[in-house]
């Protein structure tokens, strides 16, 4: 599909209100990618949308921030160091590294060094002092699961909104394998090809329908539809890559068999050995092994910092990346390794 003919159509706005005429055919695959993807995640239709336009992981989760924020408005995630994603708004002591944290205002929440879990109880207070208007839910390389119902309690009692990046978990959220976050969070976002097994794309999932009661008895809705809608296209994109929307269908149809689920299964399982065997033979594992589909080593027991391990990989044909572990304040020479078992 991502090699075929759907790569040759240009089709700026969404099924049914194009500017472009001869988009029938374009129409019918895009609006099956959508109910695929909420099928896929055993979603609601009358209460989740979706948005299948996002070119990439990062762009999808701008998307959102110009959707749902004013310009400087605050943002809570994950630090960098500790397994966050870039695009959650890293920024050091000197330098604003992420365009997000240009544009908005961001605080990192960090994990407990002493396990390598996630400091809830910390980023409860940080949260009270900072008081976001979103926090997300969400990591790079966190090996570890996220507890969705503590974080829509803290976004609750902030009244912040709650975006949960799945992206490199949503195969595993698909197949059932691990806790999904729909239950809990407002937005969800993932990227399309990482363990979901699709081209590279993204999603952005988002709630609609009543969201609640008010005092005088009448229904409030969720409005995130039109917003993200809008800052997706027009706001931030053109024309959506159709090739790739079209392969995204495809990949979303085998995320509902049976087989997929055995395979997204063994990964858990392969990884649970993986981990086991590393700390049989010595390596120290950031929060002491898996509940996903990933490993993180820190190497600085080792004497040997993860960049130069890499490198060793690699000249074996093994492919491994260098990742930072916490305490560290280079991502090009950090502590750590990252690896996975979604072969």
């Amino acid at each position: 599909a991502v090699g075929s003919v759907m790569t040759n159509k240009y089709s700026e706005g969404y099924p049914g209100a194009r500017y472009y005429g001869g988009n029938e055919f374009i129409d019918m695959a895009e609006s099956l990618c959508q109910k695929r993807a909420l099928e896929a995640f055993r979603l609601d239709p009358a209460k989740w949308g979706v948005n299948v336009q996002p070119l990439s992981g990062s762009p999808a989760n701008f998307h959102v921030y110009t959707a749902l924020l004013k310009p400087h408005e605050r943002i809570m995630a994950l630090d960098l160091p500790h397994g966050g994603h870039l695009s959650h708004g890293y920024q050091t002591d000197t330098k604003k590294i992420s365009a997000t944290s240009i544009f908005f205002e961001t605080m990192p929440y960090r994990l407990d060094e002493s396990t390598g879990l996630i400091d809830y109880d910390q980023l409860k207070k940080s949260a009270v002092l900072f008081r976001p208007k979103l926090i997300i839910a969400g990591a790079s390389a966190y090996a570890r699961l996220y507890d969705y119902d503590r974080m829509r309690k803290i976004c609750t009692k902030q009244k912040a909104i709650l975006l949960a990046d799945m992206a490199h978990i949503s195969g595993l959220v698909a197949a059932g394998v691990v806790p999904s976050p729909f239950d809990y969070a407002d937005v969800v976002t993932t990227t399309t090809h990482k363990s979901l097994r699709g081209p590279r794309g993204a999603m952005i999932f988002y709630r609609k329908g009543v969201k609640e009661i008010n005092k005088q008895g009448k229904e409030v809705m969720y409005d995130f539809e039109d917003k993200i809608n809008a800052a997706v296209f027009p706001g931030l994109q053109g024309g959506p890559h159709n090739h790739t929307i079209t392969g995204l269908a495809v990949a979303l149809k085998q995320a509902t068999t049976p087989e997929y689920r055995a395979y997204q299964e063994q990964v858990i399982s392969n990884c649970a050995k993986f981990a086991q065997s590393l700390i049989s033979k010595g390596y120290e594992l950031v929060s002491g092994g898996t509940d996903n589909h990933l490993v993180l080593v820190n190497l600085k027991n080792k004497g040997i910092d993860g960049s130069r391990v890499e490198k060793v990989l690699e000249s074996v044909h093994i492919a491994a990346n260098k990742n930072t572990v916490p305490g560290d304040v280079s991502a090009m020479v950090p502590g750590g390794i990252r690896m996975g078992t979604p072969a």
